[in-house]
This record gives C-alpha cells, structure tokens and sequence, in this order.
C-alpha cells in the first residue's frame, strides 16, 4: 500500500519524497468580459430590437390593420387614426364590425398590440442608456419611451372597450381618442429621443478617440 506524505516525512525524515500538487491553470483566461465585449452585446441586442421593432410596427399598423378593414366596409381602425376620432366615427364602426371583427381587433391588442409598444420601449431605453452618459438628461428621454408604452397601452383597452356590447359615452370616446393621438405623437417624440441619443454617443466615442 502507498504511503502517505504524512508517513514518509515520519520515516525519511527531511529526505522524504513528497510529490507536489499543482493548482490547474485558469481556464481560458481569453473570455475576461471586457468593456468591448459588452458593448459589441449591448448593440447585437440593439439591433435585434430595432428589427423586431421594424417588423412589429409594419405587421401592427400596415397589414394587420389594414386587413381590418375588410371586416368594417372599409372603415379605418381607431388606432391608425393619428388625428383621433369622434363618437359618430365609433358609432358607424361599430355598426360596421360584427362580433366576430371585434374580436379580431381584441385578438390584435392582446398581441401584436402589446409586443411592439413593450419591445420597442425596452429598445429605446438600451438605445439611449449606452448611449447618454449624463444621469438627468438620460431620464429625459427615457421618459418618452415609457410613456409610450404606458399610453400606447391604456389605449388599447380604451378602444376595445369602444367595441364592446355597450354603446361607449362622449367621456369613454374622447379618453381613448386622446391616448391615440397620445401614442402616435409619443413614438415621433420617442424616436427623435433615440436619433439625439445616437448623436450625442457618437460625438462622445469621437472625443474619447481624439482625446
């Protein structure tokens, strides 16, 4: 049987053999997450988002609910109204729509509807966080972002329940009108946010360069 180390030192003395045990080397010591590294990631899901966020808003707006159409005599969705609409406008949809139309709409809202408004914000706020160092003006325009997603929505709910089986009243006709135009003029104001934001990242990595 093979002697400990314990037991040769006892009986060698000084002279005892002990074999010595190494530490492995570290494993790939290559991967170390750099500051390169998380900004090559930080834009791979940058870009992701904006294409998702490309393909969303054209399913949204310019198949989905163009194709809704078909199904209200040629009537317009309230939500591709930039300008907002009025109760006559929701009276002649709702007698245009079956139940089966409206619950195709409903059926949207509650995918396409939630997907765009949700990714599309979570893109933003990547897009202007690695790209606006400054904390108070970073905030701003995070704002706008977020307030899409807020409003865009509470506009949802608020245009189906326009469709729902009870007449909607003036009150009910003119908070959903408003959220539309909300949302419509807070994704114009959301993407100006993240074309200053590029901006002001760009001019940044210039300096950091120069400097």
């Amino acid at each position: 049987m093979a002697k400990t180390p314990a037991q040769r030192i006892k009986k060698h003395g000084a002279k005892a053999a002990v074999p010595q045990h190494h530490l492995p080397p570290v494993v790939n010591p290559t991967t170390a997450r750099t500051p390169e590294k998380a900004q090559n990631n930080s834009n791979l899901i940058l870009i992701a988002g904006v294409v998702a966020s490309l393909f969303l808003f054209w399913y949204l707006h310019l198949l989905t609910m163009d194709q809704l159409t078909q199904l209200s005599v040629g009537k317009p969705m309230p939500d591709s109204l930039v300008g907002g609409f009025d109760p006559a406008y929701i009276e002649d949809l709702r007698g245009a729509m079956n139940d089966d139309a409206r619950g195709q709409l409903n059926y949207v809202h509650k995918t396409a509807g939630i997907l765009f408004p949700l990714i599309f914000g979570f893109t933003w706020l990547l897009l202007i966080g690695t790209n606006v160092a400054k904390k108070s003006l970073r905030w701003v325009l995070w704002a706008l972002p977020m307030l899409f997603v807020v409003v865009r929505l509470w506009a949802n709910v608020a245009i189906d329940a326009l469709m729902g089986p009870d007449a909607p009243d003036a009150g009910q006709v003119a908070l959903a009108s408003g959220l539309t135009v909300a949302g419509w003029v807070l994704l114009v104001l959301s993407l100006l946010a993240g074309a200053a934001a590029v901006v002001i990242g760009t001019r940044k990595r210039k300096a950091a360069t120069a400097g």
